[in-house]
């Protein structure tokens, strides 16, 4: 049961949910933002954002209208061979932002990124923790992981955003005409070198 005076679960809850988490990441950052914050600001119980996003980074997600959940982007990568993980993280990538909403979207959260300091700490936040941080802690979950972790989660990121800007933003002609599978195989190598010295 709800607490008194909490807002009762209901067509608006979960847009209440959303504006308070927008508020509570712009406020603190994602790293120093709690689900019970979000959830005293909206005015509902905690249970209810797992309710409706499942935990803080789908959460996120749905904030920076982000169109994949991170959890299954990883599992994705996860999958295929360690040799291969540069590749299959680059491949994922542009498949999930080449769409054309998709593209929009990406165009959207760069934009917000580069203008509104917010912004810019909650994506950083956001891609070192949840995305590369949490590929490598996976990578290194059973050995020791290389002592400069967050350098090599830091140097993935700035490849795969600095990728995504030409493609999407600057849009520089080779990198928009080239397909996937050939961005894939140029970067991938790097990318693989971050991640798996």
């Amino acid at each position: 049961m709800s607490p008194r005076g909490r807002r009762p679960g209901g067509v608006d809850t979960r847009a209440a949910i959303l504006d308070a988490a927008r508020t509570e990441f712009a406020d603190a950052g994602y790293d120093a933002t709690s689900m019970r914050g979000i959830a005293r600001r909206a005015e509902v119980d905690p249970a209810l954002l797992h309710h409706y996003f499942g935990g803080k980074p789908q959460l996120f997600a749905a904030v920076m209208d982000i169109p994949v959940d991170p959890a299954a982007l990883i599992g994705q990568v996860m999958q295929g061979p360690r040799e291969e993980l540069g590749s299959a993280l680059v491949l994922i990538f542009l498949t999930v932002w080449d769409s054309p909403s998709g593209r929009e979207r990406f165009q959207a959260l760069i934009r917000s990124a580069v203008t509104h300091a917010e912004a810019t700490r909650m994506l950083r936040e956001f891609l070192v923790r949840e995305i590369f941080g949490r590929i490598l802690g996976q990578l290194y979950a059973d050995g020791p992981a290389p002592t400069d972790v967050e350098l090599r989660a830091g140097l993935a990121a700035s490849q795969m955003v600095g990728l995504a800007m030409m493609r999407y933003i600057v849009e520089f002609p080779a990198v928009v005409q080239a397909s996937r599978d050939e961005l894939a195989g140029l970067v991938g190598p790097t990318i693989q070198r971050y991640l798996v010295p």
